[in-house]
């Protein structure tokens, strides 16, 4: 028998894909250091130092993230919840700057260093480019800067400016948070960009409600996206 031929993706990697695919998964699935995915998958047997693991979910994590971005693109909400939080980086104040739609869907994230409106219309114009279209409406707290980068960016879409209103948008933020205390904070603005450009589209694909729900329906959506998460690491043909 014949062994299947390995997908070009993985060649030069002496790990089957399949082991590839659950280290990046293991990461960016779960609120996990390297050294416990290392762990992870010491106690499967597989012997894998936690360097290996890091330059696995750079490379692969990019490319299942661009993926999924590819797909979902246009299928987005639009309705668009604007929120910003500080992040402390060597010492420094940055903001992470998310914008999410009605289902909790993150659209787009950015790491700058400035809470101004410059930094808001950075982030308006970067939602426009990928997500190919204006939003029906936008929410954001009382924050000034939203509103005047949307008079420039955004002059004909509606505006709703509440605290109350944008729960959405800060609770989105909790599992980098969670990131952040298993890492003892980021390193660099630069590796959390980079860090949640990866992990936002695969938490995106596994963003299922589990409230409202019955749970066998709630089994089927969780198998449909790992059967979906199986297509974009190539694993079929592995």
């Amino acid at each position: 028998m014949t062994k299947p031929a390995r997908d070009p993706l993985y060649r030069r990697n002496r790990f089957p894909a399949a082991v590839i695919a659950h280290a990046v998964w293991l990461y960016f699935r779960f609120p996990l250091s390297l050294r416990m995915v290392e762990d992870m998958l010491a106690a499967r047997g597989v012997i894998v130092s936690y360097q290996t693991v890091r330059l696995w979910a750079e490379k692969f994590g990019r490319h299942f993230a661009n993926d999924i971005r590819k797909r979902s693109a246009g299928r987005l909400g639009d309705k668009w919840h604007l929120d910003e939080v500080v992040i402390s980086i060597a010492g420094k104040k940055h903001w992470l700057w998310r914008a999410v739609d009605q289902d909790g869907f993150v659209l787009d994230v950015l790491v700058q260093s400035r809470r101004n409106t410059r930094a808001a219309k950075r982030l308006m114009r970067k939602l426009l480019k990928g997500q190919g279209r204006s939003p029906r409406v936008i929410i954001t707290d009382k924050l000034r800067s939203y509103g005047a980068a949307k008079r420039e960016i955004m002059p004909g879409v509606e505006h709703r400016s509440h605290k109350g209103l944008n729960n959405r948008a800060e609770n989105s933020h909790q599992p980098i948070r969670r990131r952040e205390r298993i890492l003892k904070r980021f390193k660099s603005a630069r590796y959390l960009q980079r860090f949640v450009s990866i992990h936002d589209p695969i938490a995106n694909l596994f963003h299922i409600p589990r409230h409202d729900i019955p749970s066998t329906h709630h089994r089927e959506l969780r198998a449909i996206a790992m059967e979906r998460w199986r297509q974009i690491a190539r694993l079929h043909a592995a």
